[in-house]
């Protein structure tokens, strides 16, 4: 689906499409969700671009994600996606900016952020009245919910942490579920890997699209985009961090485990010992 944005005193909009394949000039914000080729090929044909295919988008080398052709930024980021589910997905997400005040975005998920800027871009105009401004505000976005997903995160390994280390009584352990918080652990580490992964890949993107120099960018667009990288590098330190303590509690899990293993062990020695006299003297 091929969607065209324009700028209206109200805010932004989506502009109609001719049926005759000719794309609005007043458009700034060209977005191809899970597009067709001929969607592709009108794209390419009003901005004299290439869009990257979905294997090249999917090319692990940064050089290979980020480039510069034609005075345009070519910009492919990992996004964590269905942080709903239970099993979030890494997917890929490119930007492309020109220099004559265009932004093609081609993506194959719809994820949330982009929803919320969508209707945010709606209602304020001087945030997103330019194809940079459109790129910071769909970047803040990212990495504000990636944000909430970790926030969300950390109280869940509070209090796995509070199961299975804090002083317990026995009545309190014989009730533990321990393959309830493995599974929760194992969620929520794939999730904080997830997220890692997306900081890192956004962290690459906004170090070269600060460090570029074919298309302007204004001030506070600049101040922006040095805004989400501090955001950006904090969030991948406390997501690091809750890796680690992910791991600590993961390897406490399976140590009390291994503890009521022995003691049920030395359970099954000690009746053991105790009918070893009768069955000697039966024999």
């Amino acid at each position: 689906m091929l969607s065209a944005y324009v700028q209206q005193p109200q805010g932004v909009v989506r502009a109609e499409l001719s049926a005759d394949g000719a794309l609005p000039a007043d458009a700034f914000w060209f977005d191809l969700y899970e597009p067709t080729s001929l969607e592709e090929q009108r794209v390419e044909s009003h901005l004299s671009i290439d869009v990257p295919t979905r294997d090249e988008m999917r090319e692990i080398e940064s050089s290979n994600r980020l480039y510069e052709e034609a005075g345009a930024l070519y910009m492919t980021a990992t996004v964590v996606t269905k942080l709903e589910t239970a099993l979030p997905e890494n997917t890929q997400i490119t930007f492309i900016l020109l220099p004559n005040n265009k932004l093609v975005t081609n993506r194959y998920v719809d994820p949330l952020p982009f929803k919320r800027f969508i209707a945010y871009a709606a209602r304020h105009p001087n945030s997103c009245g330019t194809a940079a401004g459109c790129l910071a505000g769909l970047l803040e976005a990212i990495v504000n919910r990636i944000a909430d997903v970790i926030e969300r995160v950390a109280p869940n390994l509070d209090r796995a942490s509070d199961e299975v280390c804090s002083a317990s009584n026995g009545r309190r352990r014989a009730t533990r579920d321990f393959r309830r918080v493995l599974e929760e652990l194992g969620q929520n580490g794939e999730v904080v890997s997830k997220a890692r992964e997306s900081l890192v890949s956004l962290g690459r993107l906004l170090a070269f699209l600060q460090q570029a120099t074919t298309v302007p960018l204004t001030q506070d667009t600049r101040a922006r985009f040095r805004t989400v990288g501090r955001d950006v590098l904090a969030l991948s330190d406390h997501a690091s961090f809750l890796g680690t303590k992910t791991a600590f509690i993961l390897d406490a899990t399976l140590g009390m485990i291994n503890i009521d293993q022995n003691n049920i062990l030395k359970i099954f020695s000690m009746v053991t010992v105790f009918l070893l006299p009768p069955s000697v003297i039966a024999a």
